[in-house]
């Protein structure tokens, strides 16, 4: 149910921001990533717009004077919706959706990279280009991990894509081709 929630808002959101001019098609996206932050780093004000002992209309004047003059009106009038729909339970769900959205939109991909060591920044630039060239995108967002336990190689997602080198993988793949011969 929540990703049916998250996915309707998020298309809407979606809708009023793909109908404005590029600039202001950005501005919404920029409003959306800081209240994102915002909502996420604030645990006092999620609380109250989720506490069924406040009334909604305390809950609207909250949000009213918390987004007066800060943020796109759309957007407000987007928000105030979810609120007395009594969807901001989703908030966070709707925002990562309409983000993903929007970097798809806007022909960004998120490119996540896992290595067992931490990679030069000659190495990082490398596996940009790699990823760019072979992806299709415009404008690649870029996220390193180090994770010793894959002890070497390197594992890169990209959506519901992943290309796996890792040696961590690799051993696993060994390990059932020798069980299965073992046991046939």
């Amino acid at each position: 149910m929540a990703k049916l929630v998250s996915k309707t808002y998020g298309e809407a959101l979606f809708e009023i921001a793909t109908a404005k001019e590029d600039a202001l098609r950005d501005e919404i996206m920029d409003e959306v990533c800081a209240l994102k932050e915002i909502f996420l780093s604030n645990k006092e004000f999620t609380r109250v717009m989720l506490h069924p002992g406040i009334a909604k209309t305390e809950k609207m004047e909250v949000l009213k004077n918390v987004l007066s003059g800060r943020v796109d009106n759309e957007l407000a009038g987007f928000l105030f919706l979810v609120l007395d729909k009594e969807r901001f339970s989703s908030i966070d769900e709707i925002f990562e959706y309409f983000i993903t959205k929007m970097k798809e939109y806007k022909r960004i991909g998120v490119c996540h990279v896992t290595t067992a060591v931490e990679l030069s920044e000659i190495q990082k630039t490398k596996v940009l280009e790699k990823v760019q060239t072979t992806g299709g995108f415009e404008r690649m967002e870029m996220h390193y991990e180090v994770d010793k336990s894959l002890i070497g190689g390197m594992r890169i997602r990209i959506g519901d894509r992943v290309v796996d080198s890792t040696i961590r993988t690799k051993l696993d793949e060994l390990t059932k081709q020798l069980l299965q011969i073992q046991l046939g």
